[in-house]
């Protein structure tokens, strides 16, 4: 994913999609890899991302003179985050080649987004060679750090990159020398590279990046989005037991009882804290043993027989346990 032709091949690779009605059955092998990739059920998080980006790459389309208004997605884990940020990046390339179609014989190819992952320990050198390497930029040990970022940004520029998805921002610590360093890089990027940044990452509001004078820079240009564990009751709404729903409408078990997900939502909402990444995990792997044992429906039994996620098992261990 973090290259672009293989970002390019996710964004227009068709999505996971339930069976059609009264459609042909689909073989075990089939069925078995759809539960692996599963369908993404529009969220509160992606709609909210959705919105805000569209709002910000309209707001800094013309601007030159400083860096653009950025948005930072931020919240536990297992809450969504990236799976918004690649959905977003989806759309984004999609519509953008949409309305500006590939012309043969181009020698430089439309890029409209680029998916970085911030490398562990990063320092601004192998940040900004994460960058190269989503475009295939050739770089040597010998390039400096001044070489490498004028590669990046003029081939950026170049291709046209409008939307900059950085994940894993939570593992910069501007504390450091050279956590510091890949602040800055970033902040330099922000200004050269003519192109929205959202930015991705685990709690980052507790995190060094908001402390500071370097934190303080970063929180007066960005917008913050907070996904969550969904909530049993929102009022008169229930919107955890409405994506329950959803999900269950996206199965393709042979045998199931429309409704069965929907009357366990207490019991789910509680083994799963409401977290999006351990509820779809428990579904997908309970739907692939329906599969494998032969029972092809979702019941209490099977879904208590997952093993999750430690955080989400240790939610759930009744005291005592």
């Amino acid at each position: 994913m973090d290259t672009w032709h293989g970002f390019a091949r996710f964004a227009t690779a068709p999505a996971p999609a339930p069976p059609a009605p009264g459609g042909p059955e689909r073989g075990v092998e089939e069925r078995l890899a759809y539960y692996s990739q599963f369908v993404t059920v529009r969220t509160p998080a992606i709609d909210s991302l959705a919105l805000s980006v569209r709002r910000l790459m309209l707001l800094g389309r013309y601007q030159r003179t400083t860096a653009r208004p950025s948005l930072i997605l931020t919240g536990p884990a297992a809450t969504g985050k990236t799976t918004a940020l690649l959905e977003v990046g989806r759309a984004c390339h999609l519509a953008h080649h949409r309305q500006h179609p590939s012309v043969p014989g181009n020698a430089h190819p439309v890029v409209p987004v680029a998916y970085v992952l911030v490398p562990a320990g990063a320092s601004a050198k192998t940040l900004t060679a994460q960058f190269a390497r989503y475009l295939g930029i050739p770089t040597t040990t010998r390039m400096t750090q001044a070489q490498l970022m004028q590669a990046v940004t003029h081939t950026y520029n170049t291709v046209g990159v409008r939307l900059v998805l950085i994940d894993e921002i939570h593992r910069l610590n501007p504390r450091t020398t050279t956590g510091a360093e890949t602040a800055n890089l970033l902040k330099d990027l922000t200004e050269q590279i003519g192109a929205t940044f959202v930015y991705a990452g685990i709690d980052v509001t507790t995190t060094a990046l908001f402390t500071g004078v370097r934190g303080a820079q970063l929180a007066a240009r960005a917008s913050l989005i907070e996904t969550g564990s969904l909530p049993a009751r929102l009022g008169t709404r229930r919107p955890f037991t409405d994506l329950v729903t959803d999900l269950e409408a996206a199965l393709d078990l042979q045998h199931h009882r429309p409704g069965t997900l929907p009357r366990h939502a207490p019991y789910l909402h509680q083994r799963t804290a409401g977290r999006i990444g351990s509820l779809t995990r428990l579904i997908r792997e309970a739907a692939q043993t329906a599969i494998l044992d032969g029972t092809e429906r979702l019941t209490k039994a099977g879904l208590d027989a997952v093993r999750l996620d430690h955080q989400a098992e240790t939610h759930h261990r009744p005291r005592g346990h």
